[in-house]
């Protein structure tokens, strides 16, 4: 960060920030493609239980189009967004392969 920090207009400041991480929209669309095709179907002859099912896939609707909106808040605030697909980290860093002989053994 430049020594000047504090003196920098927020326009200037957003520049240096980190991306805010959001999980990828995908996420939320194979879950609905599994409950609305499989377990819903799965679930035709318990009416009951089916009504859970649908009341989860309302609930997964309701945060995608929520995260769509904190998306655009992010954009009109000049925030930068990354999309992850899952909690690990993405950044493997080996200078060079393992060089591994026939008898498994590192050299």
């Amino acid at each position: 960060m430049p020594d000047n920090w504090i003196s920098l207009s927020l326009e200037k400041r957003l520049v240096f920030m980190e991306p805010i991480p959001l999980p990828s929209q995908i996420h939320y669309e194979l879950l609905l493609q599994l409950l609305e095709r499989q377990t819903s179907f799965a679930l035709s002859q318990k009416p009951a239980i089916r009504e859970q099912a649908q009341q989860l896939i309302v609930t997964l609707r309701k945060a995608l189009a929520q995260q769509k909106q904190l998306e655009e808040s992010c954009e009109r605030s000049h925030l930068p967004v990354e999309y992850r697909w899952s909690l690990n980290s993405v950044e493997v860093v080996r200078e060079r392969p393992l060089d591994l002989p026939c008898n498994g053994t590192v050299k």
